[in-house]
């Protein structure tokens, strides 16, 4: 069986899961595949890390494009991704409904998880920075360095946990309460591309192909994507 090795952003480990083994049964090809936050990828290409396929925001697959790691002819558009907040299982679902009930929210909260190195991360900080909030909310918030930042409703360390919602909807014992106001974020764009030096072009050719299809779109919404 023929391995194809992806390095992808967390956004889309979900629909991965989903897709994966249909895909292995249906083609005899194997994906090997990695889940990072972008910019902790975008180091590890830096670092010379072998992979076929790469699944990195817009922005981080067209800095690889710029610096010669990934082929430009290649590049997709897989799914855009809203942030989201969600809340442990039971809890009372607080209003997120606009600004100024958000900043409300996120400033009653004993501890809002948020991560340092996803693209829900630095969007994040610029959010509260913008609201005027950013001290007090990082004078108490459980900063994950990578990771699904919805682990720390379930042991106690959140209230809030913020991240791209299909990352949220990967970690059972919480609920999504909803995205942030869709007038505070631009989405963030998920896109896939063959490394400059892929071992498995054509495997990795094929996948992409497979990824960008109308036949992928219901997984991705399942996920909490939108293609």
């Amino acid at each position: 069986m023929e391995n194809v090795r992806m390095l992808s952003t967390l956004g889309l480990m979900g629909a991965m899961r989903g897709l994966s083994s249909a895909y292995e049964a249906a083609t005899g090809i194997r994906i090997d595949a990695d889940f990072a936050p972008t910019l902790a990828l975008l180091r590890r290409l830096r670092d010379g890390e072998a992979a076929d396929l790469v699944i990195l925001t817009r922005e981080g697959l067209d800095e690889m494009i710029g610096e010669g790691r990934v082929l430009a002819a290649s590049a997709a558009d897989l799914a855009r991704s809203f942030v989201g907040v969600a809340v442990r299982a039971g809890r009372a679902h607080p209003d997120i409904g606009s600004e100024a009930a958000l900043r409300t929210t996120l400033l009653a909260a004993r501890s809002v998880a948020y991560s340092r190195l996803g693209a829900s991360g630095v969007y994040f900080v610029k959010l509260i920075e913008r609201m005027g909030i950013a001290a007090e909310i990082n004078a108490r918030a459980t900063v994950v360095e990578q990771g699904f930042t919805a682990e720390r409703l379930v042991s106690g360390e959140a209230d809030l946990a913020v991240q791209q919602i299909s990352e949220l909807k990967q970690v059972a014992g919480i609920e999504v309460v909803g995205p942030i106001p869709r007038d505070l974020q631009t989405p963030a764009v998920f896109s896939a591309g063959r490394t400059a030096n892929a071992k498995h072009a054509e495997a990795a050719d094929r996948l992409l192909r497979y990824l960008a299809s109308p036949e992928v779109a219901p997984i991705l919404r399942q996920s909490g994507l939108e293609p």
